[in-house]
């Protein structure tokens, strides 16, 4: 299978807003709802949002009210928009499929909030 490919991630300060993406093949894409985690030095690997194929997308109760998971099928891309960033949201950012195994691995894209 074609990997999923995140992107997007920098250097913010915070207060300030940035946007992942998450590149998937089509037919992956069409089947199944994706996940984002992350995994901060020294922290557990962290569900931070889930967007299914239908209905509302979940969010971890740290991230609630500050970042917005979206499809865009024209891209084949899941987008995790965050907002009001803190310096706890400092990690590697990660997707997967949800199907089979998921969690903190692979390519990832970091996300760091600092002054």
């Amino acid at each position: 299978q074609v990997p999923l490919v995140e992107s997007g991630g920098g250097l913010v300060q915070p207060g300030g807003s940035l946007t992942l993406s998450c590149a998937a093949s089509g037919s992956m894409f069409r089947m199944y709802g994706m996940e984002w985690y992350r995994q901060a030095p020294g922290k557990q690997c962290e569900l931070v949002a889930t967007i299914r194929t239908i209905g509302s997308p979940n969010y971890g109760d740290s991230v609630k009210g500050r970042f917005t998971v979206s499809r865009d099928s024209a891209k084949n891309t899941v987008n995790l928009q965050m907002s009001s960033l803190k310096p706890e949201d400092t990690a590697v950012y990660y997707c997967y499929f949800l199907t089979g195994a998921r969690g903190c691995w692979g390519q990832g894209t970091q996300v760091t909030v600092s002054s």
